[in-house]
């Protein structure tokens, strides 16, 4: 179940969010439920595997700020990691970070579901 104390344990800077959220906790995890919905995940890891890197770009710059606006900090950190990389259009193997990306993903979706 999306509590406050699953947040601060999965990392998430809990007062960041309920603030970007006008302190309405029902509308924050609304935001999470949100982010955690995102297609742009899915389509991350196609791009990556498709090495379109244009399109990986995007999708983790749109992540990094959907997930930076309800401060999910350990998804932020992950996703950071492939932006600026990914906007020099670096030709990487981002296959250890998509998978962490998508780890945290899973635990969000894990707590979510609870």
């Amino acid at each position: 179940m999306l509590t406050k104390d699953a947040l601060l344990a999965y990392g998430a800077d809990y007062t960041t969010g309920m603030t970007r959220c006008l302190n309405k906790e029902d509308f924050y995890f609304k935001m999470i439920k949100m982010v955690a919905a995102n297609e742009k995940f899915d389509s991350l890891g196609k791009a990556l595997a498709a090495k379109d890197l244009k399109t990986a770009f995007d999708d983790a710059h749109a992540l990094k700020g959907v997930v930076g606006n309800v401060a999910l900090t350990p998804l932020f950190a992950a996703i950071e990691e492939i932006v600026e990389p990914l906007r020099r259009g670096e030709d990487n193997d981002y296959t250890a970070t998509y998978a962490k990306i998508m780890d945290l993903k899973k635990k969000l979706d894990e707590i979510i579901a609870q």
